[in-house]
């Protein structure tokens, strides 16, 4: 089932089996889908350190200036192992694109994000992320920018089906794998 992710109150399917608003939080609070904004490794570091944290948004998004032989895109090994250790998924939003004026750069430096997600196996999320209707697109459009910026077929449908895993795991009072609340 695909779900697009948006930013605001409103409901234009746009081929999408359903679509979720959400909040980008500042603090995690239990038992809420969590999603903070990234910003650069230090910070990205810390956010994958807190297990209440569901999604990172665009940890691409802060970093400013590229190093001479890779691009700074607010991931790295270390950051990706914690990630995945506590079920934590990076989050692309193609809202950050549209409104960027930096293209070429937030661009390469997702692709160097997909490649790391692909390698140490830490699930992503893909979504519009739209702050009002004219900013939304549709299924196809995401799948193929999804495709663009390096994932596969399966990635890229899984990517668009990855909120509804987080959400049943919220749902289930998950703690960690094998591990579940009992009330």
């Amino acid at each position: 089932m695909s779900t697009d992710i948006i930013l605001f109150n409103g409901v234009n399917k746009l081929g999408f089996d359903n679509t979720l608003t959400i909040e980008i939080v500042k603090k995690p609070i239990r038992g809420k889908l969590n999603v903070v904004e990234g910003k650069d490794f230090a910070y990205n570091r810390n956010l994958v350190e807190n297990k209440l944290i569901d999604i990172i948004l665009s940890p691409e998004k802060e970093v400013i200036k590229d190093a001479m032989h890779h691009r700074n895109s607010g991931l790295n090994q270390v950051v990706c192992k914690f990630a995945k250790n506590n079920n934590i998924a990076i989050g692309f939003s193609l809202n950050e694109i549209l409104k960027s004026k930096h293209r070429k750069a937030l661009i390469g430096r997702m692709i160097q994000n997909v490649k790391l997600c692909r390698k140490y196996k830490v699930k992503m999320v893909f979504g519009s992320f739209a702050n009002n209707k004219w900013q939304l697109r549709s299924k196809a459009d995401m799948l193929s920018f999804a495709k663009v910026i390096g994932m596969n077929d399966k990635e890229a449908k899984e990517s668009l089906t990855n909120i509804e895993n987080i959400l049943k795991r919220k749902k289930e009072n998950w703690v960690r794998k094998g591990v579940r609340v009992l009330e």
